[in-house]
């Protein structure tokens, strides 16, 4: 399944390498090209530029020193990997040749064509690539917001929060009880809730084995369900009187309307729950910037999905998670695909010729268990008539429902694998 993935975007690679005839280029000037955001979409466009053409003068403007990866993340609450293992500096990049600045953007002006920094600095472009990531609907649950998330936190960006999640669950008392609170679709990232769930119940099987987790969710279904549902009942007994994890969907009254921290209580439709944990991942739209340079209609960034560059202002190009890209999931595996199509769009531009027809791959892997993995791979095309993506028929799928215990444990070898690899592929 994910060999497939693999050959079809390298195929891609190879013809969109071949139509932009690279060796020929010959520009006047080197033109400018300025990457908002360190993230995996960020990174891997800002590469693939400076490796489609070392001609094109790259900056990256990232806020934070660091990357810390939110895919693995999960694994540190479950003490299978530490916050280091998943953070990583910058400096792959300004090897091959991209301008690493650290500062928070205030705006995008495409007037000026220019990118405005906090620290008063200005950044000229002939393209701008925009990766904000996602944000937060902070009034979607009464008495959850920014500074209760300190306390109460979503742990869906890595870093202090994972840490603050991770050492909760430590404290709590053998028999406590750990709420997940789901966030509506779309969302970044659409198994991690679930696998986060699994995550921590195979710690508290280990360690505190009458603790339950219970996912509330405003959803009815989700990402990968019969292979979660069947991995919670081989590893955790879910469905039985003594499952460690118990999920309430929609229908259910899963609903969260209001936290009340101070008593660590939750206010859903029908009923009101009460944890000794409590991580609720709000609903979500896109970061900050692209809200405050005009890039977004509704909730999201609509895009011309041939290039990825934004429906509402020329010379720039939003993807990743902020981006409109349905049916691609916000994942980090798309957002490595999408920025590829982006960077040789935008090489494309540069040299006086039409863009290639992308092909897009999205591979995400879930660990349930020690020696428990799970897989969905898909591989995407474009039709141009209606500018959506669409799933080619018959690429990719999911893990088998039938895998031997075999098979699962080599998911979570590969798992670990593809972790490595992506992360070479964005920033190494």
């Amino acid at each position: 399944m994910t060999e497939i993935n693999r050959r079809d975007f390298i195929r891609f690679a190879t013809v969109a390498g071949a139509s932009l005839g690279f060796p020929q280029l010959a520009l006047a000037a080197n033109p400018k090209v300025v990457v908002v955001g360190g993230g995996v979409g960020g990174c891997t466009a800002a590469k693939y530029l400076r490796k489609l053409n070392p001609q094109v003068d790259v900056t990256l403007i990232e806020t934070k020193k660091v990357y810390q990866s939110c895919f693995m993340s999960n694994e540190v609450l479950s003490g299978d990997r530490t916050l280091d293992s998943i953070t990583f500096d910058y400096e792959g990049l300004k090897r091959h040749g991209v301008k690493v600045v650290i500062d928070r953007v205030d705006a995008i002006e495409p007037d000026k064509k220019q990118v405005v920094t906090q620290g008063g600095e200005t950044f000229a472009y002939d393209a701008c690539i925009v990766s904000p990531g996602v944000d937060f609907k902070w009034d979607a649950i009464e008495g959850y917001d920014e500074k209760v998330a300190e306390v109460v936190p979503h742990a869906w960006f890595a870093g202090p929060q994972t840490t603050t999640l991770r050492n909760q669950i430590l404290a709590m008392p053998e028999g406590g009880k750990v709420i997940i609170v789901a966030p509506p679709n779309p969302y970044k990232c659409p198994p991690g809730p679930y696998e986060r769930a699994a995550q921590i119940a195979m710690y508290c099987k280990h360690h505190k084995p009458k603790a339950k987790i219970l996912i509330l969710d405003p959803k009815d279904k989700f990402s990968k369900q019969g292979l979660f549902t069947q991995g919670w009942s081989k590893l955790y007994g879910f469905g039985t009187e003594n499952s460690m994890i118990e999920w309430v969907g929609a229908a259910g009254g899963g609903t969260v309307e209001e936290l009340d921290p101070s008593t660590m209580t939750l206010q859903a439709e029908i009923e009101e729950f009460q944890g000794d944990v409590i991580n609720i991942i709000p609903p979500q739209k896109a970061g900050k910037v692209a809200f405050a340079s005009d890039l977004t209609d509704g909730d999201w960034c609509p895009v011309n999905k041939l290039t990825f560059e934004s429906s509402k202002h020329k010379n720039v190009y939003v993807l990743g998670d902020a981006s409109s890209a349905a049916k691609m999931p916000k994942s980090a595996y798309a957002a490595n695909s999408q920025a590829k199509v982006a960077a040789a769009a935008i090489v494309s531009r540069f040299n006086g010729i039409e863009p290639p027809d992308p092909t897009f791959v999205n591979t995400c892997y879930s660990i349930l268990g020690e020696e428990h993995g799970i897989s969905v791979a898909a591989v995407y095309t474009l039709d141009k008539s209606s500018n959506t993506i669409l799933p080619v028929k018959g690429a990719g799928g999911l893990s088998p429902m039938d895998a031997s215990d075999q098979q699962r444990k080599r998911e979570v070898s590969y798992a670990h694998s593809w972790f490595a690899n992506l992360i070479d592929d964005m920033m190494m």
